[in-house]
């Protein structure tokens, strides 16, 4: 039977751990088995730690804290993870992420291939679509599904073989580091569009922002230093899964407008960062906005 550890990275998320943990130990599988789930606390100081804590003792054993005294960054933490984690296939989570409860069993079916080395899901965001940056939230996770269809681009929610790999700490995208170093190794990426999973992505465009410069920024290192390509900069992927968005969407012309001129900036700002070499950002600016997700769409 396949054994799997779910790991969720968390730095202040009293308001979305425990929803989290509901999802992650209501998960339903056929064949495999959900052995553990390890919430990395990185420097929290608020109730983050006292709940997680709580629901191991009253309501699922499987839960256990690891805590980190200070942040050193989403990689460090995927490393404390993948450290401890005894399962065959690793789930690694944001603590404001909520699954659909077959959300890790279809993921994990794809490792009965054993070609298979990761997996990405399908995220949702539970923004109103009908706002500017709601439409631009929706827009973006759209694109990255469409994208997704023709080549694997993963992200907010991964499985991986267990492997015991180690990524380096100074970066600060890991998702796209943990790929590389298994597509070296030889195993195929896969995407899994039935796997949902919803998050809340910025409300503000300054929110909007800040995350989106901070991923590209780390996206553009990824090319930098590695010379590793990053799917949603391959222009024909983008324009196939565009011209795809755009005929569902014709309708909403002004707001396709707005969000794509709010990314084009993210991603002129980002390049400018990395060419003036700036520095890659591990350790997150929180993004506020992002951090409430209470509904499902």
């Amino acid at each position: 039977m396949l054994t799997i550890s779910a790991g969720v990275c968390a730095y202040n998320e009293e308001k979305n751990i425990l929803q989290c943990l509901r999802s992650l130990t209501s998960q339903v599988f056929r064949g495999k088995e959900l052995i553990e789930v390890l919430v990395v606390s990185s420097g929290s100081i608020d109730r983050t730690d006292e709940l997680v804590l709580e629901y191991a003792r009253i309501t699922d054993g499987r839960v256990r804290l690891i805590r980190q005294e200070r942040r050193e960054g989403k990689n460090s933490a995927v490393n404390a993870f993948v450290e401890q984690a005894k399962g065959d296939v690793l789930f690694l989570a944001n603590a404001d992420n909520v699954m659909q409860e077959d959300t890790l069993d279809l993921m994990a079916a794809h490792f009965q291939e054993p070609s298979t080395g990761m997996v990405g899901g399908h995220p949702i965001p539970v923004n109103d679509k009908d706002t500017y940056m709601g439409f631009a939230v929706h827009m973006l996770w759209d694109m990255h599904h469409r994208l997704s269809l023709i080549h694997p681009k993963v992200g907010e929610i991964v499985a991986f073989r267990n492997l015991g790999l180690k990524i380096p700490t100074g970066m600060g995208s890991d998702e796209d580091l943990i790929r590389r170093e298994l597509e070296n190794r030889g195993y195929q990426i896969r995407y899994e569009p039935g796997a949902l999973i919803y998050n809340r992505g910025p409300t503000t465009v300054h929110d909007f922002f800040i995350q989106r410069t901070r991923v590209n920024i780390g996206e553009r290192y990824m090319k930098r230093w590695f010379d590793y390509d990053i799917p949603t900069w391959d222009r024909a992927y983008l324009l196939n899964a565009w011209f795809s968005f755009l005929k569902d969407n014709a309708r909403h012309p002004l707001k396709m407008t707005v969000a794509m001129v709010m990314e084009a900036f993210a991603r002129a700002y980002a390049a400018l960062h990395v060419r003036l070499d700036k520095g890659d950002r591990a350790v997150w600016q929180v993004v506020e906005s992002t951090k409430e997700v209470d509904r499902k769409p």
